[in-house]
């Protein structure tokens, strides 16, 4: 475990399991490809779930596609973590076509597979900014390619490609060792725009009449959020939640002492915007650690704030 120092400056042991958190970095799952991601969760709990305090239904199925939903007790309210990431999809003659909004430099290193065989190839860009793969051999179209992960890991910060949004699965994990009464939901596409959450949302509504909703995502650190001072509570992005119930967020949120602070964003979205789309009345927040970099192979978040992040969504789904 690393030591950290708490805020009256007293070394004190890391709660984080940066051992999960880099294996979940590590794992291929561009928005449509989350599979992946889906068997590790699924190996993942079927292995730790005896440890936790409470033993969850584990729901899934190809009416679900690849999202898998954990039901603790009963619930009233969901937790919705994001599975898949940004990434390129191989087209014709070395071009590359964006999955959601890579933000990467020129020679950015690129892996993923084909029936010929692993990959490891180089990003460039032509003068108009079209972006093209490197390889000595050509790789199949339709092949999806990911940023090759560089994890790493000092006193204070962890840096890493897709800890947006594997930092979101990593949390929801975390809090389900502790989870009585809630669902967990692992959504897919959130990266290009979504698909999943609206007949998730109608299933959670129909099933157990659950109709509030934490983002369990990452955001930005900006001129109003800042590295190292607590978890982010996000008032509005370039959707609008209910006031009302961003209200009594920011209530427990005081009322537990927690570092967090608020956010206020005209712009980005999550899997917030298509619950407030769905055809179900579902309250939502999102409720993150801020991160420098967004989509790039370069993401960094602060320590603290992973861990301030953990503590909250405790808080909240004992108190919502």
């Amino acid at each position: 475990m690393t030591l950290v120092k708490n805020k009256k400056g007293n070394k004190e042991k890391s709660k984080l399991d940066t051992r999960l958190l880099k294996q979940l970095c590590e794992l291929h799952g561009p928005s449509g490809s989350e599979g992946e991601i889906k068997a590790f969760l699924l190996d993942y709990i079927h292995r730790e779930k005896k440890n936790w305090k409470h033993k969850p239904e584990i729901i899934e199925g190809e009416e679900f596609q690849d999202c898998l939903v954990l039901r603790f007790g009963k619930p009233r309210t969901a937790i919705f973590a994001h599975m898949d990431s940004v990434g390129f999809t191989v087209r014709y003659f070395n071009q590359l076509v964006a999955i959601g909004s890579p933000d990467a430099e020129l020679g950015t290193k690129l892996v993923g597979a084909d029936s010929k065989g692993s990959i490891l190839c180089e990003l460039e860009f032509d003068k108009e900014n079209h972006a093209f793969y490197k390889f000595g051999r050509a790789i199949e179209r339709g092949t999806t390619l990911t940023y090759q992960v560089h994890f790493k890991e000092t006193k204070e910060y962890i840096e890493s490609a897709y800890l947006d949004n594997r930092l979101g699965i990593y949390n929801a994990l975390k809090v389900a060792e502790k989870l009585k009464h809630g669902l967990i939901v692992f959504s897919c596409w959130e990266e290009h725009g979504g698909g999943s959450v609206g007949y998730l949302a109608e299933y959670l509504y129909r099933k157990w009449n659950v109709r509030q909703a934490l983002i369990s995502d990452i955001t930005w650190v900006s001129d109003g959020v800042h590295h190292g001072k607590g978890v982010a509570i996000s008032l509005r992005d370039r959707n609008v939640p209910r006031k009302s119930f961003i209200n009594k967020i920011r209530s427990i949120a005081a009322a537990s002492n927690i570092d967090h602070q608020l956010e206020v964003e005209g712009m980005g979205s999550s899997d917030g915007g298509e619950l407030q789309r769905s055809p179900v009345p579902f309250d939502w927040c999102f409720v993150g650690a801020p991160e420098q970099h967004a989509h790039s192979p370069h993401e960094k978040v602060h320590k603290h704030d992973i861990e301030t992040m953990i503590d909250l969504y405790h808080v909240l789904m004992k108190e919502l």
